[in-house]
């Protein structure tokens, strides 16, 4: 019964010594989408297996592939979401949104589940951070997605970063580019893999695509789209690379890029980090202004992108990035004695409703024992809670990692040690004159 103790393949624990790092990544990304007018969204972990179909496309290695498709108990077809954007299609679709002021701007931060083969970095189970906006068909609007993505890689000071950008069009002038290769690919059919047979006659860009050798050997000679690119797609896509260049953000035209999903049209576009050794893909997105009326909706422009957040996690640890500590406990309260827990208890819960973070024993330890237990948790200070302290009054506190002490009033231990948690953080001393300076400040002038 091994199975019962361990996670199913592709899927991994996020234990505590790890979870802040995703904790504090996941805010900064939604921070810095706030920051540029987008808002929240949140969709169910599944959907009828009709919109992924529909949507991503029954030619793509998702659809074909990768999905995690089941029968509910009604006999309907589910499947568990390979990527956001269809759902959030659908939510915008389903309440109405098209009727607010457009473009309507969402993000979010949401799992997503695909069956392939597990590696670093790719799991069958993995986290994604996504934006999408409906309602703007503006080169602008393009640059604007792309800004916020190169936004996050500077906040986190990523130097190991490019941008690689390419127009495949839009139904029109593609479907130039789709005769000419599908005769080209036509001449070397014998060669392609399985899989490509099948994209010849139905999509022979998902070709360009395919991640076996031999087929991409035949497509780095295929036609170029950006050749067969009409007059209105060959001016949205030089405005989008002029809007990059007034916001001093570096980019390669790659004419390869299609990407995977066959709702793109127009900007594509992926961040690459080589900080994981080969070019990986952190992040990638682009145009998709036939997607909404594909699932039912009026003809509106849109454009998103995805980011991996483990991948994103992997790259900020191979370049050496701090990420934030996790945060300590800031008092830990030893009663001497089974015989105090109760005070200790008390002054604990008084505590934490003042929003300090506060540990007391639970598991009756020895005073000994209790010390050992703080310092390993690193609390900033510890308070003995004894006969002497309850019969004065007077409260011990000590600065673990200076071994300074003060003494407070039990009577008023909230207000008292919330003021010298305060002074301590800012100062780092807790008998200052600095730190009674600006404890008066913080608290409004009062002396």
């Amino acid at each position: 019964m091994a199975y019962l103790t361990k996670a199913p393949r592709g899927t991994a624990d996020v234990l505590p010594d790890e979870s802040y790092k995703l904790r504090f990544i996941e805010k900064t990304v939604g921070d810095a989408a706030e920051l540029f007018g987008f808002k929240e969204i949140r969709t169910p972990v599944f959907e009828h297996t009709e919109l992924f179909q529909r949507g991503i496309g029954d030619t793509t290695d998702v659809v074909q592939k990768e999905m995690y498709t089941f029968e509910d108990k009604g006999n309907r077809s589910i499947t568990l979401r390979p990527e956001g954007t269809a759902g959030a299609v659908r939510a915008f679709l389903e309440h109405g949104l098209f009727n607010e002021p457009l473009p309507q701007k969402y993000y979010y931060l949401t799992s997503c589940y695909r069956y392939e083969k597990p590696q670093s970095g790719r799991l069958r189970e993995f986290h994604q951070f996504g934006v999408e906006t409906f309602g703007s068909e503006t080169p602008a609007q393009d640059a604007e997605v792309i800004a916020l993505a190169k936004h996050i890689f500077d906040i986190f000071d990523l130097t190991n970063i490019s941008l690689e950008i390419n127009s495949i069009g839009c139904p029109e002038c593609r479907g130039t580019f789709q005769k000419a290769l599908k005769e080209y690919f036509e001449a070397r059919k014998n060669e392609l893999c399985e899989t490509c047979l099948g994209r010849l006659e139905r999509n022979p860009m998902r070709i360009l695509d395919c991640k076996s050798p031999v087929c991409s050997e035949i497509a780095s000679g295929a036609p170029k789209v950006l050749d067969y690119l009409c007059g209105e797609c060959d001016t949205h896509f030089a405005s989008v690379q002029k809007y990059l260049r007034a916001m001093d953000i570096p980019f390669t035209v790659n004419p390869t890029i299609v990407r995977g999903l066959d709702y793109y049209t127009k900007t594509v576009f992926e961040f690459l980090s080589s900080s994981l050794g080969a070019q990986s893909a952190v992040c990638a997105g682009g145009r998709y202004d036939g997607l909404v009326s594909e699932l039912g909706g009026n003809p509106t422009p849109a454009c998103g992108f995805g980011m991996g957040i483990e991948r994103l996690k992997m790259i900020l640890e191979a370049e050496g990035k701090v990420l934030l500590e996790d945060e300590k406990p800031d008092l830990y309260i030893a009663p001497a004695n089974s015989d105090y827990s109760f005070e200790a208890m008390r002054i604990t819960d008084a505590l934490r409703k003042e929003g300090v973070s506060v540990l007391t024993d639970v598991s009756g330890r020895s005073l000994k024992a209790q010390m050992k237990f703080a310092d390993k948790k690193k609390a900033m200070f510890t308070m003995v809670l004894g006969e002497d302290e309850i019969k004065t009054g007077k409260l011990k506190v000590k600065n673990m990692n200076t071994g300074e002490t003060a003494e407070l009033e039990l009577n008023n231990i909230t207000e008292s040690f919330s003021k010298l948690l305060i002074t301590t953080k800012l100062t780092g001393d807790v008998n200052s004159e600095k730190s009674i300076l600006n404890l008066t400040l913080l608290d409004g002038g009062k002396k």
